[in-house]
């Protein structure tokens, strides 16, 4: 008995093994974001996961972007969920998700955007929570 439950759960390390790394299933992006501007001016926040072939974000579990402003940066909205993020189709399978924020600034100087995202990137074999902080530092004239 004894040595079937060893092999068994040597069996279950090595499948477990072959998983990949989850943070190989993505890449994070903030292409598009406006990254310098006059006072007064209005800028966009972007934030795009973009997953790797095999790979989805997760449709049934959370998705949640907290977004923070120093330097007299300010976005437009602090919370973000799914229902704020816009679908980008990468062919036949789950879109990945996009997030689009405006944001408005005080003064001139440097300011930051801090934006702390959680999901769940999956295969067919695996769904793993992610948590990632993105910085965008942003110049204002």
């Amino acid at each position: 008995m004894r040595p079937l439950l060893a092999s068994l759960l040597l069996l279950g390390s090595v499948a477990r093994a072959a998983d990949p790394d989850p943070a190989s299933l993505y890449v994070l992006s903030t292409e598009g974001s406006t990254t310098s501007l006059r006072a007064g001016q209005p800028g966009t926040f972007v934030l795009s996961i973009r997953t790797v072939p095999g790979a989805h974000v997760s449709d049934e579990a959370p998705l949640k972007l907290l977004l923070a402003g120093s330097g007299g940066v300010q976005p437009a909205k602090a919370t973000l969920g799914r229902d704020d993020a816009k679908g980008v189709q990468k062919g036949s399978g789950p879109a990945d998700p996009r997030f689009e924020v405006p944001f408005s600034v005080a003064g001139k100087g440097p300011g930051v955007l801090e934006a702390k995202l959680t999901f769940f990137v999956c295969t067919d074999t695996l769904c793993a929570r992610q948590q990632k902080t993105v910085n965008l530092p942003v110049k204002v004239e």
